[in-house]
């Protein structure tokens, strides 16, 4: 570096004479490499701690692991409500389960029962469980197998649409992390049919969600099962609505307009194929005069 572009010139006369090559803006490569060396790594177990649940159904204590508030870190939002969360998937932890006696629910729904509703878990899950040992960190199989037995304990005692329609919403999910597209299709349509029976008979708020986020949810599912039109009119009722929150009305917007893109898209694609199929027919049809002439 010249004397020129010396942005220290004028100390020499302080004693230092050798600061030519010095940069204000260096990074301490080395301190920034000890830092990230001493730094922890973050595992999922971090995140997990086991709480004491009392059953509602036979009544036995048992640790069911939970995840930390601080495990919750957002990556993405989907569509369709789904959260895509780094670190640790709280999702494979949502269902509670009691080992003794087979029953399961999502958290938010685990300790709400009735008499009745425990008297059917008692007849027809306590009676056939086999307990299972599960290790102490979910993978996402496991929480798919947890889900279904929720599934099926709200179906032995024939909870409330909403909780039946959540639950196969979740399991959709889990399966599109799969690829497993076919069953990931086989839970959102049975979601939707809870959702949209949830809609006329349950009041709001379902799972923390009002009437419109409940009218754009079976909107988008439509929207993703490739029913468009009922998919554009739950849509329309959120976006024309005057008291609905405008966040889920620029989101409904925003999914309104994709549909009309993929219709856009879908005509182009019919006109071209229309248009080759002319095209051949013309070629067919001169062929065969040219055959004719021989």
């Amino acid at each position: 570096m010249g004397q020129d572009s010396n942005i220290f010139s004028g100390l020499e006369d302080l004693g230092f004479t050798d600061i030519s090559n010095i940069e204000i803006y260096k990074k301490p490569e080395k301190e920034k490499e000890s830092e990230h060396k001493n730094k922890p790594k973050l595992t999922e177990d971090m995140f997990l701690y086991d709480k004491e649940i009392t059953c509602p159904v036979c009544e036995s204590t048992f640790s069911a692991r939970t995840v930390k508030t601080s495990g919750y870190r957002m990556k993405k939002r989907d569509s369709d409500f789904y959260i895509t969360y780094e670190i640790i998937n709280p999702y494979f932890y949502d269902v509670i389960l009691c080992n003794t006696c087979g029953y399961a629910a999502m958290k938010a729904d685990f300790h709400k029962l009735r008499q009745f509703e425990i008297e059917g878990i008692q007849k027809n899950i306590a009676s056939k469980w086999h307990g299972k040992k599960y290790p102490q960190i979910y993978d996402i199989n496991i929480a798919i197998e947890r889900y279904k037995l929720s599934l099926l304990n709200y179906s032995i005692i024939d909870s409330k649409a909403s909780k039946k329609a959540m639950n196969c919403l979740k399991l959709s999910w889990l399966y599109r992390e799969l690829g497993d597209t076919k069953n990931e299709e086989l839970f959102r349509k049975n979601a939707l049919i809870g959702f949209k029976d949830a809609y006329l008979n349950e009041a709001t708020p379902i799972y923390g969600m009002d009437s419109f986020a409940i009218m754009y949810l079976i909107g988008e599912l439509n929207r993703r099962s490739g029913n468009y039109d009922e998919a554009l009119k739950y849509l329309g009722d959120v976006i024309t609505s005057r008291i609905a929150n405008k966040k889920i009305k620029e989101i409904a917007a925003d999914q309104r307009d994709l549909i009309r893109e993929e219709l856009k898209n879908a005509e182009t694609t019919e006109d071209i194929s229309d248009a080759d199929t002319t095209e051949n027919k013309k070629k067919e049809g001169l062929l065969s005069k040219l055959f004719k002439s021989f």
